[in-house]
């Protein structure tokens, strides 16, 4: 048998990307990326112009299957590799990404009787408008005991399913009832590739709350939450959960003609983007804790049993690698805050010297920043310019830069950005290590790593451990390229396990970035100082950033 390959779809939050990759080397022959026309809708609805209210993100569905369309011929075109030869497709997604569909699984939004509402759109991972849901969520499930809620760290996220959903109930009972399922975007998408409408078992884990042996929680707290969801498991999210891996059904003739790929190959089920990158960064055992870094940061651990740690977004029984629990934790905001910076907080200054250079204003910066020593800026911040995942689950809190005086600089401000999103991490880190689930070194991927040395210095030495770095540049497409190859099975070139693939497919650069020891130890200093101002504002001592942001609402309604 010659070699065979498989493509993979990094569906993130501004584009999507198709990578073909080799079975026999997890090398990645051609890739293509395609950004989505609408890209992220923050503000007015297309088309129709309707206004949206405050931190609503969402986007549109065509935009996934234009990826399809443009990306897949693209990279077969580029690689010239014979179709024959491709065995299978498979995809991965941000999550919690949710749309309601109809009885034919088509989205509400392509309705013209629905289009205008927004609450028939996609909502984005990061909508943040359904937070009063999840407080509400997290309020009931602790007052009646829920057994479900230690498995996320003792609390819901409005990032999640079960949040969107009820606002939609809640603001738009008629597209409520119009739905005949809430799925996952991804789900959606492998859907619409194989023809079969399934529920993988990573995202109703982690999202839905659902529980490879307890299900979904009883239709009593459905119906203690609201009593229109009372059968909310049986009726809206209702549908067969399978595992990673598992092949949805060979490609329709229809996407086949679109492609230009064989009709029939594998179609893996969904996947969320940070759970497809562990093992494709060769990670299968605990200890390990793979970072996907972009516009914000999962963290992904493996562990051998179930454990309550404060502030995951839950643990899930072979929710990454069969035969492991599966734990994860995340920052909202990472690549985000430098990305705001660089254009809202740069000077025209700033602007101008890197354009002599002939430099990007990052790299500038960068240059800059890394002339001083930890603690020289004088800077501490807080990493909250998108709220807080974990530990504390709270999006209501913001940023905050401490210790500015007339004399600081751009790149002072820039490198303690950097440096807070390292703190945020080592939070992370220490919630897992010190409650029994060992964390003993760090892998990253993404695109910040290949960025910006720098950071991952500062990563290194913030939380004293080595970090090892993926040498793919589309890892997350790399790892659902392997699921593609898990779903083809041995029979047809693939692999039978994860395992299997990842000792065959995974590929990690042999440089270890290594700690500086006089750097790790001022920086556990700054660290403690971080800590107190961690706890002070986000543990309730200070609700200042709460009301002040409730203060900018209410402007803004009155406005």
């Amino acid at each position: 048998m010659g070699e065979k390959y498989t493509i993979g779809i990094d569906y993130g939050t501004e584009s999507g990307r198709a990578v073909v990759v080799s079975l026999q080397t997890g090398k990645e022959i051609a890739d293509h990326v395609t950004p989505y026309r609408h890209g992220v809708i923050d503000d007015l609805l297309p088309e129709t112009g309707e206004k949206l209210g405050h931190e609503w993100a969402l986007q549109h569905a065509g935009d996934y299957i234009e990826v399809i369309k443009n990306s897949v011929p693209a990279v077969l075109k580029q690689s010239k590799v014979n179709t024959d030869d491709v065995v299978g497709i498979g995809i991965d997604f941000t999550a919690c990404t949710i749309l309601p569909v109809d009885k034919h699984g088509e989205p509400l939004m392509f309705n013209a009787k629905w289009k205008q509402n927004p609450n028939s759109w996609v909502k984005l991972w990061k909508h943040h408008a359904a937070q009063d849901k999840a407080n509400r969520i997290n309020e009931i499930a602790e007052q009646r005991g829920e057994k479900f809620l230690p498995r996320y760290g003792g609390r819901i996220s409005s990032e999640w399913m079960i949040a969107k959903v009820w606002q939609v109930l809640d603001e738009a009972p008629e597209i409520y009832e119009a739905t005949d399922k809430f799925v996952e975007a991804t789900d959606w998408v492998i859907s619409k590739l194989s023809g079969n409408l399934i529920r993988n078992s990573c995202t109703a884990g982690y999202k839905a709350i659902w529980h490879k042996q307890d299900g979904f929680p009883s239709n009593n707290y459905f119906k203690s939450l609201d009593p229109r969801l009372e059968a909310l498991a049986e009726t809206k999210l209702r549908g067969e959960i399978v595992p990673l891996g598992t092949n949805a059904g060979g490609l329709t003739e229809e996407m086949a003609l679109f492609t230009g790929l064989n009709p029939g190959i594998a179609v893996a089920v969904g996947n969320v983007d940070a759970h497809a990158a562990v093992p494709a960064m060769g990670v299968t055992t605990p200890g390990k804790m793979v970072m996907v870094m972009g516009t914000s940061i999962c963290h992904m651990l493996l562990g051998e049993e179930e454990k309550q740690i404060e502030g995951m977004c839950g643990v899930v029984e072979d929710g990454i690698i069969p035969g492991y629990y599966g734990y994860e934790a995340g920052q909202s905001a990472v690549g985000d805050i430098f990305a705001w910076f660089v254009q809202q907080g740069v000077t025209a200054e700033v602007k101008e010297e890197a354009e002599k250079k002939d430099l990007d204003i990052y790299q500038l910066l960068e240059q800059k920043a890394s002339d001083y020593q930890p603690g020289e800026s004088g800077l501490l911040a807080l990493d909250w310019w998108n709220g807080n995942r974990s530990v504390l689950v709270d999006t209501e809190l913001s940023g905050m830069i401490l210790g500015m005086t007339l004399q600081t600089k751009p790149e002072e401000i820039y490198r303690s950005l950097l440096e807070s999103t390292a703190f945020g991490t080592r939070m992370i880190v220490d919630a897992f290590h010190q409650n029994g689930i060992s964390v003993d070194e760090l892998y990253a991927c993404g695109g910040l790593p290949q960025k910006s040395k720098l950071l991952m210095q500062i990563y290194a030495d913030v939380t004293n451990r080595n970090i090892v770095i993926a040498e793919s540049k589309h890892t997350p497409a790399l790892g659902a390229a392997m699921f593609a190859a898990i779903a083809a099975g041995s029979t047809n070139g693939g692999y039978d396990t994860a395992i299997e693939a990842a000792n065959s497919m995974a590929r990690v650069k042999e440089e270890v970035i290594k700690p500086n020891p006089e750097n790790a130890y001022t920086y556990e200093k700054i660290f403690q100082e971080y800590k107190r101002l961690h706890d002070y504002f986000g543990r309730g001592e200070n609700d200042v950033m709460k009301r002040l942001k409730n203060l900018r609402i209410q402007e803004e309604i009155n406005i």
